[in-house]
């Protein structure tokens, strides 16, 4: 009679022994799939960031000394180089560390248009739901002025260098060890962190509210990515949002600089929790409700298509 016994010999197996066998093998798994995590980040990282800081204190003078193109081509240039580094050191990690093909780099126009439109929608309208409601009043209408597209270029920059960073390198890396799950939470949060320098003259609960808004928009992003597995269509999404709140004239993840160059001049006339303070409509409660239920509807999707991922020492148990 064979029993499942733990501490008895059951047929001849000592089941005390095999379960201990067994859970230091999965703990030593554990460990190795950490360890080539943390190598990928740092290496990972480094591919990135090195090649921008190359293009950055390396090529960029030696352009500047040889074309002398001035201040403000020269900006242009360094903006545009940067971005190309960065993407050019991502993908010779994924070739030379991964060895694969950077599919996640590869252009789909028309993925992109549509990523770029839900973006602007997304947040477009709850702002628009805050100026009928009174929270956001319209103080006058201004021509639009070419420093906008100065604006776009800088916001369509940044948003793909997060997304490159955030999305196809810390999540991919870390959903590798521990599955999609943890390293869409994990990411998230890593995402929003950095925000909280933008909140420095604000109180704990603008913080507070802030890191939840842009915890949700991280893995709003995360779960566009694992959707699409592709860079532009996150970047497309992530870009048309900023540039959306831009164009309203309300405050950026709390940056007011490029509020002179919106089409309208507003100002805030509700109560912080509805207009989200000096923070912007991200901070809103309208806004982070409807980002909530946007995360909720592009994770259920995820999870219908079988794209979530099992933590890679599980698959060699």
């Amino acid at each position: 009679m064979a029993k499942a016994v733990a501490g008895l010999t059951v047929d001849g197996i000592d089941t005390a022994a095999t379960d201990t066998g067994s859970a230091r093998t999965t703990g030593r798994r554990h460990l190795r799939a950490n360890g080539r995590m943390l190598w990928a980040l740092l290496l990972g990282g480094a591919a990135v960031v090195g090649a921008m800081f190359a293009f950055r204190q390396g090529l960029l003078p030696w352009i500047d000394a040889m074309f002398q193109p001035g201040p403000g081509p020269l900006s242009a240039i360094r903006r545009a180089g940067i971005f190309l580094a960065a993407l050019l050191g991502y993908w010779a990690y994924v070739r030379v560390h991964d060895r694969r093909d950077a599919g996640e780099l590869r252009l789909r126009p028309l993925a992109l248009a549509l990523g770029g439109i839900a973006g602007a929608a997304l947040v477009a309208l709850p702002i628009a739901a805050l100026f009928g409601l009174g929270a956001y009043e319209l103080v006058q209408q201004r021509p639009a002025t070419s420093g906008l597209l100065g604006a776009a270029a800088v916001i369509g920059i940044a948003a793909t260098l997060e997304e490159l960073l955030y999305r196809c390198l810390v999540l991919q890396v870390l959903e590798r060890a521990w599955g999609t799950g943890v390293a869409l939470a994990v990411q998230a949060l890593v995402f929003a962190l950095p925000h909280l320098a933008n909140v420095q003259d604000g109180s704990s609960a603008d913080a507070g509210a802030m890191l939840v808004s842009v915890t949700l928009l991280g893995l709003l992003w995360g779960g566009v990515f694992v959707l699409t597995r592709n860079l532009w269509v996150s970047a497309a999404h992530h870009a048309a949002w900023n540039f959306t709140i831009l164009l309203s004239g309300v405050p950026l993840s709390g940056i007011g600089d490029w509020r002179g160059l919106a089409p309208l001049e507003t100002r805030l006339a509700g109560p912080g929790w509805l207009t989200g303070g000096m923070f912007g409509p991200e901070n809103s409660l309208l806004v982070i409700a409807a980002v909530a239920v946007a995360v909720v509807l592009v994770l259920r999707s995820v999870h219908r298509r079988g794209k979530l991922l099992r933590p890679a020492w599980l698959h060699r148990a």
